[in-house]
């Protein structure tokens, strides 16, 4: 009896995702203002008219701190810094500057001490030459674990803008922003599908459109609506896994 070969089909080959760099502008004519930000926006383009030496920017991850931070950067030639640059031996070298930047204040390791120094000496400053600082922040001070009362009595009398969740317009318009950012070519209707039933977070947004990014070009298809809903179907499922996962 003779054999009867049947090819079988195979998966369709799966291309190796490149890490390409992501064309993300942070100027101030491609930041998206809303309900949720314009306060906080306001009081970035009402400088140097601020009531204190340091303006605290508070808002969850993803919500535009960093986007609003460089605009601010830019117009008073700041420089920028993450609060593990703060430390004792550099506090002269950022004291020189006139505008200063810190980001991620309520994040770990910090120098409380450099810190408080920091504050006082920009204080002095802003006496003389209208130095200015503008710190961004997750969380309020009470939240950062501080163990220094001055530093966090200093904090707290600070003046601050918080950066609020997106409604659905502006969570729509970043969608589009993060898509043409990458520049992926997407149908309306796969915003609006995302639009109506992600949840109200602009981190989350942002790794999701990463997602679908990778996965498009992995699977070499377009991000089709139906595409779209799955792929957050299975964001969803990874992060309350891995929610399960820290839980336990």
């Amino acid at each position: 009896m003779s054999e009867i070969s049947i090819a079988m089909p195979q998966d369709p080959p799966r291309q190796l995702p490149l890490d390409l760099p992501v064309d993300t502008r942070l100027e101030a004519e491609d930041f998206l203002v809303g309900p949720a930000n314009t306060h906080a926006y306001a009081m970035i383009e009402s400088w140097p008219a601020w009531p204190d030496t340091l303006l605290r920017l508070i808002g969850p991850e993803g919500s535009g701190k960093t986007h609003l931070a460089s605009i601010w950067a830019q117009r008073a030639g700041a420089s920028v810094v993450s609060i593990a640059d703060v430390t004792t031996d550099k506090v002269e070298a950022l004291a020189a500057q006139n505008a200063l930047v810190i980001e991620d204040a309520d994040q770990m390791p910090r120098d409380e001490h450099a810190l408080f120094h920091l504050l006082n000496v920009m204080r002095r400053k802003n006496a003389s030459s209208g130095a200015s600082m503008l710190i961004t922040a997750r969380t309020k001070p009470e939240e950062w674990g501080l163990v220094t009362p001055d530093l966090l009595s200093r904090l707290r009398l600070s003046p601050s803008v918080a950066i609020d969740a997106p409604d659905d317009a502006l969570l729509r318009a970043v969608l589009v922003k993060l898509f043409v950012d990458r520049q992926l070519l997407v149908d309306t209707s796969v915003v609006e599908a995302l639009g109506r039933r992600m949840e109200r977070s602009l981190a989350a947004a942002g790794a999701l459109v990463e997602m679908l990014d990778r996965e498009a070009l992995s699977h070499s298809r377009r991000i089709t609506r139906v595409f779209a809903l799955s792929m957050l179907d299975r964001w969803e499922e990874e992060q309350h896994s891995q929610k399960d996962t820290e839980q336990g």
